[in-house]
């Protein structure tokens, strides 16, 4: 299997299958590849367009042989419109500034990061994470990514996200906040700033990962519409219904 950047073949795997972390009684496999080389950055692009999500050095999207569940999503910025309580956590956090530096692990950042994993996460594999792992989540990336750190009027980090800069948009890759501030919808609120900063840099869309169908904790991403599902080759306004995400990819589009 080639991709369109250069002659050089590209190497897929399909990952054994393993319990998955977001509906029960399910099993999760993905197809990945290692993202590297001169092409890394374009590479990127080509496959975060057909559904795929970087993690680390790879990039992978889930390849289910008995669910379809997991859709890649993304914004469109430029249709995007405030909602009454979109207003509101805006208000709540008025006080709170974001700052976007190199991707470099600290461990004010790590402190943060365990205390969220521990509250919302507790049992999950990143709950094990030390701060040398942690370490590898932020710093080993082959694209163009930074860290966002938010912080209160008394300069306390209270949320940070992972995000890589594409050509037509932002990827949110991970983020994380204190899990004691319920009230701010920080989680809300950082979905809310990578938009504006997207309408900002004009660039179309803001890509939010996988919406998982039966998923509560990843429901909250309906909340930035209007919303594109990847689903059978393309993207999609409407949110389709059983069909495997992969099921009909255009291969042909990372050739």
């Amino acid at each position: 299997m080639k991709h369109h950047l250069s002659n050089r073949p590209t190497p897929f795997f399909v990952t054994a299958p393993l319990p998955c972390p977001y509906l029960a009684g399910q099993t999760e496999r993905r197809i990945v590849t290692e993202l590297a080389g001169r092409d890394a950055s374009q590479l990127h692009d080509t496959l975060s367009r057909v559904g795929f999500r970087r993690s680390h050095g790879l990039i992978y999207a889930p390849i289910c042989q008995n669910c379809s569940a997991c859709l890649a999503v993304r914004t469109v910025v430029d249709d995007f419109t405030l909602t009454q309580s979109l207003r509101r956590v805006l208000r709540v956090n008025a006080d709170v500034t974001g700052e976007a530096k190199e991707a470099r692990a600290t461990t004010e950042q790590y402190k943060l990061f365990a205390r969220y994993q521990e509250s919302r996460h507790a049992g999950g594999d990143m709950a094990t994470m030390d701060f040398y792992d942690y370490q590898a989540l932020i710093e080993e990336t082959p694209v163009d990514t930074s860290v966002i750190e938010y912080r209160d009027a008394d300069h306390n980090l209270i949320a940070t996200s992972l995000v890589d800069r594409m050509s037509d948009g932002i990827s949110a890759v991970y983020s994380f906040f204190d899990p004691e501030m319920t009230r701010r919808s920080l989680g809300t609120y950082m979905v809310l700033r990578l938009i504006d900063a997207a309408q900002r840099k004009e660039v179309p869309y803001v890509y939010l990962g996988y919406w998982i169908k039966g998923s509560r904790k990843m429901s909250y991403k309906e909340r930035f519409e209007p919303l594109q599902y990847y689903v059978g080759g393309s993207w999609t306004s409407d949110r389709p219904e059983n069909l495997n995400p992969l099921s009909s990819l255009a291969w042909a589009s990372i050739q």
